[in-house]
């Protein structure tokens, strides 16, 4: 538990706990079906593995938490912050639009795409999609995804499978796709995004992912006719 705010109201006493750095984003991550250490590590990739355990190590002793083996399971305490993790998401979206090139990370990005899998939308059997990052350094530059009806893996490194769909952008343009910041049709037409495989994939692609942020209302910016854009 933090430092106390010695206030009686709730928000202060919330905080005393849900304010400690990564806490929350913890909590997102939980609440995103992740249970076992190495599937929360992730999700939170910059976050050191001891500075990690502390903190689910303090979510269990507050309640918010339990471990069952070598899984962390949200108890009923930390499901009721689903409406608030999932609020903070929606006024991210539409207040925070500007991202520095620090909060650009290909690896939480496909991490993030990897559980937003539209399962139904995927061809029959495995299916692999190699994603390359021309303006990130070489070890961050290639990705695999490795799909199924069923499953989903994250590869850092080829995992040896025929490539069905290559997918080709800057790591700042492939982030605001799936902030719902330009559509992917919009990206394909300009040239910044480029999709190969045969053409039964590449006009199904952009349906095997379904961003939970993409669709978030954009407040109305003064003398434009869209939301914020991809720099």
């Amino acid at each position: 538990m933090g430092a106390s705010y010695y206030q009686f109201c709730p928000v202060a006493k919330a905080m005393e706990l849900l304010d400690e750095r990564w806490t929350l984003l913890i909590v997102r991550e939980l609440l995103a079906g992740s249970e076992r250490f190495n599937e929360i590590r992730h999700g939170v990739p910059r976050m050191s593995p001891t500075l990690l355990s502390k903190r689910l190590n303090q979510l269990v002793r507050a309640g918010i938490a339990e471990k069952r083996d070598d899984r962390y399971v949200l108890t009923p305490a930390g499901e009721e912050l689903r409406p608030v993790v999932e609020a903070l998401a929606v006024w991210g979206v539409r207040w925070i639009g500007e991202l520095g090139d620090r909060n650009l990370d290909p690896k939480f990005l496909l991490w993030d795409m990897r559980r937003n899998v539209a399962s139904d939308a995927l061809p029959a059997g495995r299916t692999v999609v190699l994603f390359v990052f021309p303006d990130v350094p070489s070890r961050l530059r290639h990705w695999w995804l490795v799909l199924t009806p069923e499953t989903a893996d994250l590869c850092d490194t080829d995992p040896g499978h025929e490539v069905s769909v290559t997918v080709t952008a800057g790591l700042r343009l492939m982030t605001g796709i799936w902030r719902g910041d330009l559509s992917w049709q919009d990206a394909l037409r300009s040239g910044t995004l480029t999709i190969q495989g045969p053409e039964r994939l590449r006009r199904t692609f952009p349906t095997w992912f379904a961003s939970p942020i993409a669709a978030l209302p954009r407040p109305a910016v003064p003398g434009s006719t869209g939301g914020s854009q991809v720099g």
